[in-house]
This record gives structure tokens, C-alpha cells and sequence, in this order.
């Protein structure tokens, strides 16, 4: 698959709440970090944690979405009940066999993160 096709199967996977995929899509030793919230995780089985623990009924849309060989960037709508809409933009790299490897998260605000998920991630 190329950059593109991997990232957007990446949001989808998410979007849809189907972990096994996302799973599939990701290195084992891929690195997510958001940069406001001073938040890393490691590993393939942490990343999907992270994210099948986030709470609350959201949705994300790709509004853009541009890549090269093992690189690509976004930017997404996020939508949840409640809260203003936000867009998100990430970074991503993909190692040599195609999966993502590394994920930089960036939000409109820095904030500090719910401590609900403090057993995910390392804080720097």
C-alpha cells in the first residue's frame, strides 16, 4: 500500500472503532506522540489501547491528506456531542515494510491530558 492509502485506512480503522485493523496497519514498535500534552506510547498494542480507550461518541473526517514514499500528513475534522469541533493534524512515517512507524498528534490548544489514560503513556 502506499503512504496515502495506509494513513487513510489508518483514520478509517479508527473512526470506525475496528482495532484489528488498525492493529494491522502499525508497526510493532511505532511511537505516538502528542506534542501538547507532553504524551508518548510505544508499541503497536499501546497505540491501540490509547485509542480504544478515548472516551466519549466522536467522529473524525480526513480533510486532507498528502504523502510521498514513506511519509504523509493530515488534517482531520473531530467532531464530538458537546464540544466545538477541532482539526487535528498528524505526521506520519512508514518503515520499510509499510506500516506506520511513527505518529506526531497535533491539536488547536495545549492541554493537559484526562488522567484516565495516564497508564498509557510516558509524559516528557
Amino acid at each position: 500500500m502506499s503512504a496515502a492509502t495506509t494513513v487513510r485506512a489508518f483514520w478509517e480503522a479508527i473512526d470506525r472503532r475496528d482495532w484489528d485493523a488498525l492493529g494491522r496497519l502499525l508497526a510493532d514498535d511505532v511511537v505516538y506522540e502528542v506534542p501538547q500534552t507532553r504524551e508518548r506510547v510505544r508499541g503497536r498494542a499501546g497505540v491501540v489501547r490509547f485509542n480504544a480507550e478515548y472516551p466519549g461518541e466522536w467522529h473524525l473526517t480526513v480533510t486532507t491528506l498528502v504523502a510521498e514514499a514513506d511519509r504523509a500528513a493530515t488534517t482531520i475534522g473531530f467532531a464530538s456531542p458537546g464540544l466545538p469541533d477541532q482539526t487535528g493534524i498528524a505526521f506520519f512515517t512508514l518503515d520499510d515494510d509499510g506500516r506506520i512507524a511513527r505518529i506526531e498528534d497535533w491539536w488547536p490548544e495545549p492541554y493537559e491530558p484526562p488522567a484516565d489514560r495516564a497508564h498509557l503513556v510516558e509524559r516528557w
